[in-house]
């Protein structure tokens, strides 16, 4: 008997639930997001889950995601509501702030549904921004509708993720306090353990579907492989020829430093035209990752970008999960989703502490 049957809210490709249900104590039986390109790939990966496609506002779509859930005797929710209000000028209004209107709906599906637990995820900013002013607000709120609270950031790196992807975390409980999850790895997974086996494609080549040609050569690449006979995603972005003759001037592992001044252009930022280094955990994936100018998201040889393979294998995605959609869906559904290994060391942590009555 599953004894988490949750609900995921902004649940994109479906990250956060992929990981939480690594855990058999954990099932995602609804979900929510208004990108019906993320839905796609939620509702391929995770059928078993009823996939709404909506605005959380819309009072229609609001009534229909709490009938299921509590037809699907939901206990748990989990998402990462958008939080853009937490600047000194929001700070006058609080949760009232309009632009908080997406946590206060996650709230509200709380208030209905009244879970036993509930997961909150977000940007690392929201707890320092304005003195921790907002995150304190938040917990105020939170602890008015009867829950326990545990908060922090997390760096997934520390939590078998060869990323330095830093969250904010809430851990909610109506009953006993659960505190967030210590570390479960003490050495971190590298770049190199997490996609040197995918070190063969130059510039625009690869398919959707094909054939591993390598060996396993780690212990993550062994974890992500389990179970997967075919290879799907792994096809490198078609760079310009500008692009590959400046990628051909930057040696292994370094950076825009070797490009001469005029091939810089106007890019202020120190990390664009980056490699990844070997063995050091990857920056923190995001939305771009298939862009070679966008930051240190470049191979850490090969004249190209990283794949939506490789930055799925280093947010934590097994091979198993296959990202559907355009190429601009998949690098956004990839950069936006929470690690699953994260999402496992959460869900583990909840089912060794929580006491549910």
């Amino acid at each position: 008997m599953v004894k988490y049957r949750i609900l995921d809210l902004f649940c994109g490709a479906g990250g956060f639930s992929y990981g939480m249900e690594k855990n058999k104590d954990f099932i995602t039986v609804v979900a929510l997001d208004n990108d019906k390109n993320a839905g796609v790939t939620f509702k391929k990966n995770m059928p078993q889950a009823d996939v709404v496609i909506g605005d959380i506002t819309d009072n229609q779509i609001k009534e229909d995601v709490i009938r299921k859930a509590k037809k699907a005797n939901v206990n748990m929710i989990i998402g990462g509501p958008p939080c853009q209000g937490y600047s000194m000028k929001g700070k006058k209004l609080g949760l009232k702030d309009p632009r908080n209107f997406l946590f206060r709906e996650y709230l509200n599906f709380v208030k209905e549904l009244n879970p036993d637990v509930f997961v909150i995820e977000n940007v690392k900013g929201l707890l320092l921004s304005s003195n921790g002013w907002f995150k304190d607000e938040i917990v105020k709120t939170i602890e008015e509708l009867g829950y326990v609270i545990d908060v922090g950031v997390l760096n997934a790196s520390e939590y078998g993720v060869p990323q330095a992807r830093e969250r904010a975390i809430f851990i909610c409980s109506r009953h006993n306090k659960v505190e967030l999850p210590p570390p479960t790895t003490k050495k971190v997974v590298t770049v190199r353990d997490a996609i040197s086996d995918l070190s063969y494609l130059e510039s625009g080549e690869g398919e959707f579907e094909q054939n591993y040609q390598t060996e396993i050569l780690s212990d993550y690449q062994k974890i992500m492989r389990n179970g997967s006979d075919r290879l799907f995603n792994h096809k490198a972005s078609n760079h310009k020829q500008v692009a590959i003759d400046k990628l051909k001037m930057i040696p292994p592992e370094q950076g825009k430093e070797f490009l001469p001044d005029d091939m810089i252009g106007k890019q202020k930022f120190k990390t664009t035209w980056g490699r990844l280094k070997w063995d050091d955990v990857s920056p923190t994936i995001d939305t771009r990752f298939d862009a070679s100018s966008n930051g240190t998201n470049n191979h850490p040889y090969l004249n190209r970008a990283i794949t939506p393979r490789e930055a799925a294998r280093i947010q934590s995605f097994d091979d198993n999960f296959i990202f559907w959609g355009e190429k601009v869906h998949i690098r956004k559904q990839i950069g936006n989703a929470v690690p699953p290994l994260l999402a496992k060391a959460i869900a583990d942590q909840i089912d060794n502490q929580l006491v549910l009555d």
